[in-house]
This record gives structure tokens, sequence and C-alpha cells, in this order.
């Protein structure tokens, strides 16, 4: 189990923010649009100029080269981006063959054209294919702004489950009160140029 740390983490009009993310634990971050939040995780996975420090166990993001920062705490942003024509060409092998029926696809899935996706179909195998780098932490940015009730609560339990069993630190922005409730053991909010720990966090 690997926790992610930000210590005194500043980007944009964001100053000093330190927050611990446990292994197996989701730390959701809330705040009015425009505030912040994505920049937030952006500076996180080393995407955006920031101060302060952050680390993944006893790694600091500045230990390593960009590219192995990236490969071990990945960020799901609200417009994932599709580099190939085909679906199946943005996944090993293993992944093609492992998609969880939890996400409402068939296999056939990875023949389509990626222009033939919805909003929400690519945002829910951008998911799929950020654990399939078997990350030891995740930054997702609103991951079910595009999906139904039914498919997000769906996308939720099952999104919990991996991460539990695969003991990974994440960073979940989100917007909807009743989501926090259910998938976050705490909650951050932005207040001006602060982080504030919302007082009922779990």
């Amino acid at each position: 189990m690997t926790d992610l740390v930000l210590e005194n983490l500043s980007v944009g009009t964001l100053r000093n923010v330190s927050l611990r993310v446990p292994g197996g634990e989701v730390v959701c971050v809330s705040g009015p649009s425009g505030s912040g939040k994505s920049r937030l995780l952006r500076a996180v996975a080393d995407l955006e100029p920031h101060d302060g420090r952050v680390s993944l166990g006893d790694t600091g993001q500045l230990d390593v080269p960009a590219h192995q920062w990236r490969s071990r705490v990945v960020m799901v942003p609200a417009d994932s981006q599709w580099w190939f024509d085909d679906v199946g060409g943005h996944f090993p092998d293993e992944a093609k063959a492992g998609l969880p029926s939890a996400l409402g696809f068939t296999p056939e899935v990875m023949g389509w054209s990626v222009s033939r996706l919805s909003s929400g179909e690519r945002q829910r195998l951008a998911i799929w294919r950020a654990l399939a780098l078997e990350p030891e932490a995740l930054l997702l940015d609103e991951p079910t702004a595009n999906l139904d009730n039914d498919s997000t609560e769906a996308l939720e339990t099952w999104l919990l489950d991996e991460i539990r069993r695969r003991q990974i630190a994440v960073l979940w922005v989100a917007h909807d009160p009743a989501q926090i409730h259910r998938v976050a053991n705490a909650h951050y909010r932005i207040h001006g140029t602060t982080l504030e720990r919302v007082d009922g966090s779990h």
C-alpha cells in the first residue's frame, strides 16, 4: 500500500495544499467552476508548473523522470485523449481480454472506431485504460460527468472494488454531494486560495 502525499503544493491561485491519500482510499475534491480543481490534478501528475512537494511512498515527484512518474500516478482528464482510430489500439492484449462487464461493453468494442464512441463511453474506457497501466495512484477529473444515474452507480461500485483490491490512492474531483458521500473516505473543498477539509468526511 502506497500513500500519495501533497505538501505545501501551490498551483494557479491555490496555495499551500497539504493532504495525504492513503492507498486503497478515495479523497474527493470539490469547488466552484474555475477554482483550480483540474489544475491541482495536473500538478500532481506533473503536467502543470507548481511549487511544493508531491510524493508517492518514498519517491518524490522530482526524483524520477516525468514519464516514469506518470506511469505510477495516472490522470484521467474530463476530456480523455485518443490517439489511434480504433479503440483496441489503445489497450494491451491483457486489458482487451479482461474488459469488465461492469463497464457495459462486449469485447467487440475493441474493434470499434473511436469516433463511434459517445462521451460517456470514452470516459468509461479511459478509466479502464488507466487501470491497465497498473497505477499506484489515480487522478480522476469528474469521471462520471457524462453518465446517467444507473451507469454512474454501476461504475462507482466496480471502481471502488478495484481501488480497494489494488490498493490505489485516488484523488477524485467531483461536484455531486451524493456521489462524494458514496465514494469518499475524505472530502476537501476549494475555498478561495485554500483547500479545506469538509466536516463529516469519513
